[in-house]
Protein backbone atom coordinates (compact mmCIF):
# COMPACT_ATOMS: atom_id res chain seq x y z
CA UNK A 1 0.00 0.00 0.00
CA UNK A 2 1.94 3.35 -0.92
CA UNK A 3 0.97 6.87 0.53
CA UNK A 4 -1.70 8.66 -1.55
CA UNK A 5 -0.23 10.91 -4.34
CA UNK A 6 -2.78 13.04 -6.43
CA UNK A 7 -2.59 15.63 -8.79
CA UNK A 8 -5.35 17.48 -10.32
CA UNK A 9 -5.25 16.99 -14.16
CA UNK A 10 -3.17 19.19 -16.32
CA UNK A 11 -1.09 20.83 -13.53
CA UNK A 12 2.14 21.35 -14.48
CA UNK A 13 4.86 19.69 -12.04
CA UNK A 14 7.23 22.66 -12.24
CA UNK A 15 3.94 24.88 -10.93
CA UNK A 16 3.50 22.77 -8.37
CA UNK A 17 7.37 22.32 -7.08
CA UNK A 18 6.85 26.13 -6.45
CA UNK A 19 4.73 25.48 -3.42
CA UNK A 20 7.07 22.36 -2.14
CA UNK A 21 9.96 24.95 -0.95
CA UNK A 22 7.74 27.52 0.97
CA UNK A 23 5.57 24.74 2.77
CA UNK A 24 9.40 22.93 3.97
CA UNK A 25 10.90 26.35 4.82
CA UNK A 26 7.04 26.63 6.75
CA UNK A 27 8.08 23.78 8.44
CA UNK A 28 11.43 25.15 9.60
CA UNK A 29 13.34 22.75 7.07
CA UNK A 30 16.40 23.63 5.63
CA UNK A 31 16.57 22.96 1.87
CA UNK A 32 19.35 21.65 -0.38
CA UNK A 33 19.65 20.37 -3.57
CA UNK A 34 22.36 19.08 -5.70
CA UNK A 35 23.08 17.12 -9.09
CA UNK A 36 24.58 14.05 -9.45
CA UNK A 37 28.95 16.20 -9.13
CA UNK A 38 26.98 17.50 -6.06
CA UNK A 39 27.22 20.96 -7.17
CA UNK A 40 24.77 22.86 -5.38
CA UNK A 41 22.10 23.82 -7.41
CA UNK A 42 19.62 25.47 -4.72
CA UNK A 43 19.65 26.25 -1.17
CA UNK A 44 17.94 28.30 1.22
CA UNK A 45 16.62 28.38 4.56
CA UNK A 46 20.22 27.36 6.33
CA UNK A 47 19.81 27.48 10.23
CA UNK A 48 21.62 30.32 11.80
CA UNK A 49 24.58 29.10 12.78
CA UNK A 50 25.31 28.52 9.53
CA UNK A 51 23.93 31.23 7.41
CA UNK A 52 26.23 33.33 5.11
CA UNK A 53 25.80 36.72 3.67
CA UNK A 54 26.65 35.58 0.00
CA UNK A 55 28.83 32.29 -1.18
CA UNK A 56 29.81 33.05 -5.12
CA UNK A 57 29.29 28.64 -5.24
CA UNK A 58 28.37 26.79 -2.12
CA UNK A 59 29.61 23.74 -1.02
CA UNK A 60 29.12 21.56 2.29
CA UNK A 61 33.03 22.60 4.18
CA UNK A 62 32.50 26.09 2.64
CA UNK A 63 28.81 26.57 4.65
CA UNK A 64 29.29 24.15 6.93
CA UNK A 65 32.96 23.52 7.62
CA UNK A 66 35.75 21.07 7.80
CA UNK A 67 34.07 18.58 10.17
CA UNK A 68 30.53 18.74 8.91
CA UNK A 69 31.42 18.83 6.01
CA UNK A 70 33.56 15.36 5.76
CA UNK A 71 30.67 13.64 7.78
CA UNK A 72 28.54 14.79 4.60
CA UNK A 73 30.99 13.69 2.32
CA UNK A 74 31.11 10.04 4.07
CA UNK A 75 26.93 10.11 4.16
CA UNK A 76 26.45 11.00 0.56
CA UNK A 77 29.21 8.74 -0.76
CA UNK A 78 26.82 5.69 0.12
CA UNK A 79 23.57 7.44 -1.37
CA UNK A 80 24.12 6.89 -5.49
CA UNK A 81 20.95 5.50 -6.42
CA UNK A 82 17.31 6.55 -6.48
CA UNK A 83 15.40 5.81 -3.58
CA UNK A 84 18.67 5.96 -0.91
CA UNK A 85 18.45 7.43 1.99
CA UNK A 86 20.82 8.43 5.01
CA UNK A 87 20.92 11.02 7.87
CA UNK A 88 23.48 12.25 10.69
CA UNK A 89 22.81 14.21 13.52
CA UNK A 90 24.99 17.02 13.99
CA UNK A 91 25.76 19.35 17.00
CA UNK A 92 26.98 22.63 17.81
CA UNK A 93 27.75 23.58 21.18
CA UNK A 94 25.72 22.36 23.91
CA UNK A 95 22.29 22.37 23.02
CA UNK A 96 21.56 22.92 19.35
CA UNK A 97 21.52 19.65 17.76
CA UNK A 98 20.41 19.14 13.49
CA UNK A 99 19.41 16.28 11.48
CA UNK A 100 20.66 15.86 8.18
CA UNK A 101 18.44 14.01 6.01
CA UNK A 102 19.77 12.95 2.55
CA UNK A 103 18.17 11.58 -0.24
CA UNK A 104 18.71 10.42 -3.91
CA UNK A 105 15.76 11.37 -6.33
CA UNK A 106 15.82 10.84 -9.98
CA UNK A 107 14.20 13.50 -12.36
CA UNK A 108 13.13 12.93 -15.55
CA UNK A 109 15.50 14.97 -17.41
CA UNK A 110 19.13 15.61 -15.41
CA UNK A 111 19.73 12.33 -13.25
CA UNK A 112 19.87 11.63 -10.14
CA UNK A 113 19.89 14.52 -7.28
CA UNK A 114 20.57 14.94 -3.69
CA UNK A 115 18.23 16.67 -1.97
CA UNK A 116 18.86 17.62 1.84
CA UNK A 117 16.90 18.44 4.37
CA UNK A 118 18.19 19.99 7.58
CA UNK A 119 15.85 20.08 10.47
CA UNK A 120 16.19 21.60 13.95
CA UNK A 121 16.06 18.86 16.55
CA UNK A 122 17.21 20.51 19.62
CA UNK A 123 13.83 20.77 21.27
CA UNK A 124 12.83 17.79 20.86
CA UNK A 125 15.91 16.13 22.04
CA UNK A 126 15.90 17.96 25.15
CA UNK A 127 12.66 16.39 26.03
CA UNK A 128 13.93 12.62 25.26
CA UNK A 129 16.46 13.31 28.12
CA UNK A 130 14.50 15.17 29.97
CA UNK A 131 11.99 11.83 29.97
CA UNK A 132 15.05 9.42 30.07
CA UNK A 133 16.33 11.65 33.21
CA UNK A 134 12.70 11.55 35.00
CA UNK A 135 12.01 7.49 34.29
CA UNK A 136 15.84 6.99 36.13
CA UNK A 137 14.23 9.16 38.77
CA UNK A 138 10.90 7.59 39.00
CA UNK A 139 13.05 3.97 38.90
CA UNK A 140 15.65 5.50 42.09
CA UNK A 141 12.36 6.53 43.92
CA UNK A 142 10.75 3.40 42.97
CA UNK A 143 12.91 1.17 44.85
CA UNK A 144 13.60 3.69 47.97
CA UNK A 145 10.04 3.58 48.41
CA UNK A 146 10.25 -0.48 48.20
CA UNK A 147 13.25 -0.70 50.01
CA UNK A 148 11.14 1.38 53.06
CA UNK A 149 8.16 -0.70 52.56
CA UNK A 150 10.32 -3.95 52.68
CA UNK A 151 11.55 -1.95 56.48
CA UNK A 152 8.28 -1.53 57.68
CA UNK A 153 6.82 -5.17 57.03
CA UNK A 154 9.88 -6.77 58.54
CA UNK A 155 9.61 -4.41 61.80
CA UNK A 156 5.64 -4.80 61.68
CA UNK A 157 5.89 -8.51 61.47
CA UNK A 158 8.59 -8.60 64.18
CA UNK A 159 6.67 -6.85 66.66
CA UNK A 160 3.04 -8.18 65.67
CA UNK A 161 1.32 -11.29 67.71
CA UNK A 162 -0.93 -12.14 64.94
CA UNK A 163 -1.79 -12.05 61.33
CA UNK A 164 -4.76 -9.89 61.97
CA UNK A 165 -2.52 -7.60 63.90
CA UNK A 166 0.08 -7.66 61.26
CA UNK A 167 -2.39 -6.49 58.77
CA UNK A 168 -4.07 -3.59 60.61
CA UNK A 169 -0.97 -1.82 61.38
CA UNK A 170 0.61 -2.44 58.07
CA UNK A 171 -1.91 -0.97 55.95
CA UNK A 172 -1.66 2.45 57.77
CA UNK A 173 1.73 2.30 57.18
CA UNK A 174 1.36 1.95 54.27
CA UNK A 175 -1.00 4.48 53.63
CA UNK A 176 0.70 6.79 55.79
CA UNK A 177 3.86 6.59 52.85
CA UNK A 178 1.42 7.06 50.12
CA UNK A 179 0.06 9.95 51.65
CA UNK A 180 3.74 11.82 52.18
CA UNK A 181 3.98 10.02 48.41
CA UNK A 182 1.49 12.22 46.77
CA UNK A 183 2.83 15.91 48.45
CA UNK A 184 6.03 14.63 46.88
CA UNK A 185 4.70 13.88 43.46
CA UNK A 186 2.47 17.05 43.16
CA UNK A 187 5.58 19.13 43.77
CA UNK A 188 7.71 17.18 41.21
CA UNK A 189 9.77 15.42 43.56
CA UNK A 190 11.41 18.28 45.46
CA UNK A 191 9.50 16.72 48.53
CA UNK A 192 6.95 18.04 51.00
CA UNK A 193 6.01 21.13 53.31
CA UNK A 194 6.12 20.14 57.12
CA UNK A 195 3.20 21.79 57.91
CA UNK A 196 1.41 20.04 54.69
CA UNK A 197 2.78 16.72 56.11
CA UNK A 198 1.32 16.81 59.37
CA UNK A 199 -1.83 18.12 58.72
CA UNK A 200 -2.01 15.21 55.82
CA UNK A 201 -0.87 12.73 58.37
CA UNK A 202 -3.14 13.53 61.02
CA UNK A 203 -6.80 14.64 59.40
CA UNK A 204 -7.60 11.19 58.54
CA UNK A 205 -7.88 10.36 62.21
CA UNK A 206 -9.22 13.59 63.53
CA UNK A 207 -12.00 14.40 60.91
CA UNK A 208 -14.51 16.30 63.37
CA UNK A 209 -11.53 17.75 65.80
CA UNK A 210 -8.62 19.25 63.46
CA UNK A 211 -8.31 21.91 65.50
CA UNK A 212 -6.56 19.70 68.34
CA UNK A 213 -3.14 19.60 66.91
CA UNK A 214 -1.94 22.78 66.17
CA UNK A 215 1.59 23.42 64.25
CA UNK A 216 4.06 26.08 64.69
CA UNK A 217 7.57 27.44 63.40
CA UNK A 218 9.13 27.24 60.07
CA UNK A 219 7.27 25.85 57.47
CA UNK A 220 10.42 23.78 55.84
CA UNK A 221 10.25 21.76 52.45
CA UNK A 222 11.59 18.73 53.90
CA UNK A 223 13.22 16.63 50.71
CA UNK A 224 11.47 13.37 49.52
CA UNK A 225 13.33 10.93 52.32
CA UNK A 226 12.29 12.94 55.12
CA UNK A 227 9.19 14.01 54.16
CA UNK A 228 8.17 9.68 54.15
CA UNK A 229 10.18 9.01 57.45
CA UNK A 230 8.90 11.91 59.35
CA UNK A 231 5.35 11.41 57.83
CA UNK A 232 5.73 7.89 59.12
CA UNK A 233 6.61 9.21 62.62
CA UNK A 234 3.29 11.59 62.64
CA UNK A 235 1.20 8.75 62.10
CA UNK A 236 2.90 6.70 64.87
CA UNK A 237 2.22 9.62 67.23
CA UNK A 238 -1.29 10.53 65.87
CA UNK A 239 -2.13 7.09 66.06
CA UNK A 240 -0.91 6.29 69.83
CA UNK A 241 -2.62 9.63 70.59
CA UNK A 242 -5.85 8.64 69.45
CA UNK A 243 -5.72 4.93 70.37
CA UNK A 244 -3.94 5.48 73.79
CA UNK A 245 -3.80 9.10 74.63
CA UNK A 246 -6.43 11.57 76.44
CA UNK A 247 -6.32 13.36 73.33
CA UNK A 248 -10.05 12.98 72.15
CA UNK A 249 -11.35 11.89 75.64
CA UNK A 250 -9.77 15.64 77.33
CA UNK A 251 -9.92 17.62 74.06
CA UNK A 252 -6.57 18.69 74.99
CA UNK A 253 -4.36 20.21 71.58
CA UNK A 254 -1.33 18.77 70.50
CA UNK A 255 1.33 21.37 69.66
CA UNK A 256 3.46 20.34 66.67
CA UNK A 257 6.23 22.21 66.21
CA UNK A 258 9.11 22.61 63.40
CA UNK A 259 12.06 24.96 63.78
CA UNK A 260 15.33 25.55 61.70
CA UNK A 261 18.00 26.18 63.18
CA UNK A 262 21.87 26.86 61.78
CA UNK A 263 23.88 24.77 63.52
CA UNK A 264 28.44 24.73 63.11
CA UNK A 265 27.58 26.42 59.42
CA UNK A 266 24.79 23.90 58.86
CA UNK A 267 21.00 24.30 58.33
CA UNK A 268 19.27 21.92 60.85
CA UNK A 269 15.34 21.05 62.05
CA UNK A 270 14.27 20.31 64.98
CA UNK A 271 10.94 18.92 65.10
CA UNK A 272 8.77 18.71 68.25
CA UNK A 273 5.65 16.85 69.21
CA UNK A 274 3.99 18.25 72.25
CA UNK A 275 0.75 16.30 73.94
CA UNK A 276 -0.67 17.13 76.87
CA UNK A 277 -2.16 13.70 79.14
CA UNK A 278 -5.23 13.59 81.17
CA UNK A 279 -5.19 12.73 84.54
CA UNK A 280 -6.83 9.13 83.78
CA UNK A 281 -3.64 7.93 82.15
CA UNK A 282 -3.43 4.25 83.52
CA UNK A 283 0.34 3.06 85.21
CA UNK A 284 0.31 0.71 82.80
CA UNK A 285 0.05 2.90 79.65
CA UNK A 286 3.66 4.22 78.94
CA UNK A 287 4.64 0.99 77.76
CA UNK A 288 1.69 0.27 76.01
CA UNK A 289 2.31 3.63 74.23
CA UNK A 290 6.23 3.14 73.94
CA UNK A 291 5.95 -0.91 73.11
CA UNK A 292 6.54 -2.56 70.22
CA UNK A 293 6.82 -0.92 66.19
CA UNK A 294 5.86 2.39 67.49
CA UNK A 295 8.85 2.69 69.83
CA UNK A 296 11.32 1.26 66.90
CA UNK A 297 10.16 3.42 64.27
CA UNK A 298 10.58 6.76 66.57
CA UNK A 299 13.73 5.86 68.39
CA UNK A 300 15.92 4.05 65.75
CA UNK A 301 14.14 4.16 62.24
CA UNK A 302 13.16 7.57 61.13
CA UNK A 303 16.10 9.61 63.05
CA UNK A 304 18.60 6.96 61.35
CA UNK A 305 17.53 7.08 57.88
CA UNK A 306 17.55 11.01 58.06
CA UNK A 307 21.06 11.03 60.16
CA UNK A 308 19.31 12.44 63.08
CA UNK A 309 19.01 12.24 66.83
CA UNK A 310 15.29 11.67 68.50
CA UNK A 311 14.25 12.16 71.96
CA UNK A 312 11.12 9.77 72.96
CA UNK A 313 9.61 10.47 76.27
CA UNK A 314 6.42 9.40 78.35
CA UNK A 315 5.62 11.00 81.48
CA UNK A 316 2.39 11.16 83.36
CA UNK A 317 1.36 14.13 82.18
CA UNK A 318 2.27 14.36 78.21
CA UNK A 319 4.31 12.49 76.03
CA UNK A 320 6.84 14.27 73.71
CA UNK A 321 8.81 13.46 70.94
CA UNK A 322 11.63 15.39 69.34
CA UNK A 323 13.37 14.87 66.36
CA UNK A 324 16.44 16.94 65.06
CA UNK A 325 18.92 16.08 61.71
CA UNK A 326 20.46 18.46 59.36
CA UNK A 327 18.47 19.37 56.36
CA UNK A 328 21.24 18.10 53.90
CA UNK A 329 20.80 14.96 55.04
CA UNK A 330 17.39 14.19 54.53
CA UNK A 331 18.03 12.16 51.80
CA UNK A 332 16.95 11.97 48.00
Amino acid sequence: MHPLTWQQAGQSDDKLREFFVPALVDLGASVIIQDSRRNYLFVTNLPEVWAAEHVAAPTDISLFGEEVGAKLAALKDGITEPGNKGHIEITVGTEQIYEFRVQAVELAKGGVHLVTTIVDRSEERHRERLLRALLREVSHRSKNLLAIIQSIALQTARYSGSLELFLHKFRGRLYSLSQSQDLITDSSWRGAYFFELVQQQTEKYLPENKHLVRVHGDNVLLTPNASLHLGLALHELIVNAVSHGSLLRGSRVINVTCTRKHINGHDSLEMIWDEALDDRKSEGSEEALKAHFGSTVLERVVPVSVNGKAHYVIANDRISYELAFPLESGGD
